[in-house]
């Protein structure tokens, strides 16, 4: 018997901590564009892989799929090209045909993929049903600023009705860039569209985008986890970025500007992106939120009164240790707050240890009525930013009731003697509060 076991230990340790993000996910509707370039990419059939495992776990899909590097290898080889245009390419009708023929070439490519059931792959034993069709309607573009787009074409609608039969069957619903009129026209659609208006007509849960990086980076070259809405239109108009990553990201922000909770970049160059996009905390990509009317700020001495209320019933059942009015305004400086139209609903306390670069997390609490919507994860964000700006590498807490949540949020048991002394000094042996820490 083997003695020890690290590499399955690790698989075990990140399957019970990816068990919350598998059931929020369940029953979900996602739209995932896959662009032109990912199907040519050296980790394709990973993210078919990914895909496939998705479905399996009760994941709706609706996937979107571009064309634009396999277009241009037809016109090159038929020695033609159109112009682009603020992203969009001009359509003649002498290369409708050509367009037509490299969105089916993918298409059916992606279909295949997803037809795949080969023993010894993460495809074994998968039965995929797949159906795409012409549920996307299309309008011609027009002429705009004298340029005649010919048969580009916008996105009129979604057969939002068809799409859901669809999806409420186990079918796994495949859209290409084209667009049908109700006359019998083809229109060439910018993917990014038909991804955006797809999320926001079937009132999806996500839009994820494929792109050629990681997400997007500031400055410094560090990579937004996060972005709110209203930053990421900043981005758009200050920053110089690759036209993939422009176009998603432009994209992303109109999808929940108009009522999708959450979109997503990842780069389709990272084995297992998606995966690690939705199961981790952490992410691999870039996350779009739409501007929210909770304010998450620093507290300052007007909030004590709130505050006040929102602890005390945490208080008096033993949950948190008591703090005084006098206290609370004289650690002020310590806490963060959620606050929503005016009340305070959430906060949370870091100290820090400079001696030991250590932070002690203290006084999480949520109000009742404002319970499972991510707040607390938003106040623990909010802390371990905190922390880091202040150089500590450890961050540490007591509690006596939610041990389960912090331990699914990276925070493993410790001892006391792990505490800095001057913590120690000050440890409640009546409450025998139990300890965690975790690296920053």
């Amino acid at each position: 018997m083997r003695s020890s076991v690290p590499e399955e230990l690790n698989y075990v340790d990140w399957f019970r901590h990816s068990s919350p993000y598998i059931n929020a996910h369940r029953g979900k509707t996602f739209v995932i564009l896959i662009p032109g370039e990912a199907v040519e990419c050296t980790h394709f059939s990973s993210i078919i892989h990914d895909l496939a495992l998705l479905d399996s776990l009760g994941i709706r899909l609706v996937l979107v799929q571009g064309a634009r590097p396999q277009i241009n290898r037809v016109l090159s080889n038929h020695h033609t090209s159109t112009p682009l245009d603020s992203d969009y390419r001009v359509t003649p009708q002498s290369q409708l045909l050509d367009v037509i023929q490299a969105s089916s070439a993918v298409r059916v490519q992606l279909e295949a993929q997803l037809s795949m059931g080969l023993s010894n792959t993460p495809m074994d034993g998968a039965r995929l049903k797949v159906c795409s069709g012409n549920y996307v309607i299309g309008r011609p573009l027009g002429v705009v600023d004298g340029v005649d787009y010919g048969h580009t074409g916008e996105v009129r609608r979604i057969d939002t009705e068809a799409i859901f039969r669809l999806l409420e069957d186990d079918n796994m619903v495949l859209l290409p860039h084209l667009g049908f009129s109700p006359t019998g026209e083809v229109f060439n659609l910018k993917s990014e569209d038909v991804a955006t208006q797809a999320a926001i007509q079937l009132k999806a849960d996500k839009l994820i985008i494929y792109t050629d990086e990681e997400g997007v980076f500031n400055q410094a070259g560090e990579l937004y986890s996060e972005l709110l809405a209203k930053d990421a239109e900043a981005i758009l108009t200050g920053h110089s970025l690759q036209q993939l990553t422009q176009n998603a990201l432009e994209a992303c922000v109109q999808s929940v500007r108009h009522g999708v909770p959450r979109a997503h970049l990842i780069s389709y160059h990272e084995n297992g992106g998606l995966l690690r996009e939705l199961f981790t905390r952490e992410g691999s990509g870039t996350m779009i939120d739409e501007d929210s009317y909770e304010q998450l700020r620093p507290a300052h001495i007007d909030d004590v009164g709130g505050m006040m209320a929102l602890l005390a019933p945490l208080e008096e059942k033993g949950a948190l240790v008591r703090r005084s009015r006098e206290l609370l305004e004289n650690e002020i400086d310590r806490f963060i707050v959620i606050e929503r139209d005016g009340a305070i609903v959430a906060c949370a306390a870091l100290y820090p240890f400079e001696q030991e670069q250590a932070g002690e997390l203290a006084c999480l609490a949520v109000s009742p009525n404002y319970r499972g919507s991510n707040r607390g994860e938003r106040l623990l964000k909010g802390i371990e930013q905190a922390a880091k700006q202040q150089c500590l590498s450890t961050l540490f807490l007591l509690t006596t009731r939610t041990a389960h949540w912090f331990i699914e949020r990276g925070f493993s048991e410790t001892t006391l003697a792990s505490l800095p002394m001057q913590k120690q000094a000050l440890y409640n042996y009546q409450r025998n509060s139990k300890i965690f820490s975790k690296q920053l």
